[in-house]
């Protein structure tokens, strides 16, 4: 019988680079400000002002402000505000909407702002339930005739057997439990946890057993054989928005309420008695021990298409207590603001710019944008030649950083097309004469004024 080979297939995970997904922090090192840290490169003088801010917020002495970051385009305004909430806590909900949203959805403009600050607000709950937790040892589901279809199947109940290293119980459960246990493909092996009062399942991870079958990939994490009794009282830490209880306390409104809620709810408004209802639950957890409040940052890139309304709703939302860190960012100089004949600095009305921090961004060096260029390359996993990287510098002093890390991409394609590892000067000049940068794109604009339409 000829031999068998087996050979290890090597794995290729598809991985999406997003264009701020190197930023870890603000680059702060024992209080100071680094040249270039977590994937900051300069602009240390904008970045020193917002640790100042994430000092001012973990004290609590940020209350009824907000935070401006202006500057040109592609001078780091959102990554100082993704750097920010980095700092404050890997779980600090981050939320980014641009100004011009608020007028692109079917919900009017103060619903779309509330949501979005609420789901910026999270609440981490700590509850002891009483649980059923351990090891599937055996489980049954039984079925029984659908009431309006006698020639179909559905689960009416099942049996289950949970062991932990000191105990063992068999369980009768209803039609609710059975069909989840069939929804999260529960098997023997998988750690479980179900919860005595809402029947509320849990997959906590798999054993993996000395006798049990070894897979390459495993989708469920692997986890010990809990300890204790299978029936016991248990600490449950779970995370929502205000958002998610907003709909939850919505959805519960009985029959009227799940009409006009039901399946529409995101193109309705949620009633103020809702939130209301929410808040006071919320503060009622808070005031017992049973939760704590985990406020996130709201982002508003583009601040200056807000008009009065939105600014007048904004400037009342950041004297709430339930209010998150709201962090907007323009690249306006002197504007009209939206809605009025006023202009203001940065297109934001004068009693609203009073109230808020501003930080301002520079442009990059020559050096700067050539250290954030290496950065993004070895983000998105490309090789350059320094010839290449030259030229990319060049370009993105001469045009825009953003256009020249825009280059990266599909320079790298016509290297790969060419059969070669490295991007080289050549690929980026190719590449260049087929995608315009926005000065070139107002040039062409004029060559052509007289075809193109108006």
């Amino acid at each position: 019988m000829p031999e068998i080979r087996i050979e290890e297939v090597p794995q290729r995970r598809f991985e999406r680079v997003g264009l701020h997904s190197h930023i870890r922090g603000l680059g702060v090192r024992d209080g100071k400000v680094e040249f270039m840290a977590d994937g900051f490169v300069g602009q240390v003088e904008a970045r020193e002002a917002a640790y100042y801010v994430v000092k001012l917020i973990r004290e609590g002495k940020f209350g009824g402000k907000a935070v401006l970051i202006v500057g040109p385009p592609g001078t780091g305004k959102t990554a100082i505000a993704i750097g920010i909430a980095r700092e404050l806590g890997p779980d600090t909900p981050f939320v980014q909407i641009s100004g011009a949203e608020i007028y692109s959805m079917e919900i009017k403009k103060t619903e779309f702002l509330m949501r979005a600050l609420r789901r910026a607000i999270g609440i981490r709950i700590r509850e002891w339930r009483k649980v059923y937790e351990g090891v599937v040892k055996s489980i049954e589901i039984k079925y029984g005739r659908h009431p309006y279809n006698p020639y179909l199947q559905i689960p009416v109940g099942a049996t289950i057997r949970l062991k932990t290293k000191d105990d063992e119980k068999t369980l009768k459960v209803p039609e609710e439990v059975a069909i989840q246990l069939i929804e999260l493909g529960v098997e023997e092996g998988d750690i479980i946890m179900i919860d005595a009062e809402t029947g509320r399942v849990i997959v906590e991870g798999r054993v993996e057993e000395e006798a049990s079958e070894k897979y390459d990939i495993s989708v469920k994490r692997r986890a010990e054989i809990p300890k204790g009794p299978v029936f016991k009282e248990k600490e449950i830490v779970r995370f929502f928005t205000l958002h998610d209880l907003d709909m939850y306390f919505a959805r519960q409104q009985g029959l009227v309420s799940a009409m006009l809620f039901g399946f529409a709810i995101e193109e309705r408004e949620i009633p103020a008695d809702v939130r209301k209802m929410t808040d006071e639950n919320v503060r009622k957890l808070i005031e017992e021990g049973k939760a704590e409040l985990v406020p996130g940052v709201l982002f508003i890139d583009d601040a200056h298409m807000l008009d009065i309304e939105a600014w007048a709703f904004l400037s009342r939302a950041m004297e709430s207590e339930l209010s998150p860190i709201i962090i907007l960012a323009t690249n306006r100089g002197l504007a009209k603001v939206r809605g009025t004949d006023e202009i203001s600095p940065h297109g934001v009305p004068l009693d609203m710019l009073d109230r808020l921090i501003i930080i301002r961004t520079r442009p990059y060096t020559e050096q700067e944008a050539k250290e954030i260029i290496k950065i993004r390359a070895r983000e998105e996993k490309i090789d350059l030649t320094d010839a290449a990287l030259d030229a990319l510098t060049k370009i993105a002093m001469e045009h825009s950083l953003r256009y020249a890390i825009q280059l990266l991409a599909p320079a790298q394609v016509r290297a790969k097309e060419l059969g070669r590892d490295k991007v080289d000067r050549e690929d980026v000049e190719y590449v260049k004469k087929l995608f315009m940068s926005v000065k070139e794109s107002v040039e062409y604009c004029k060559q052509y004024e007289q075809l193109l339409l108006k």
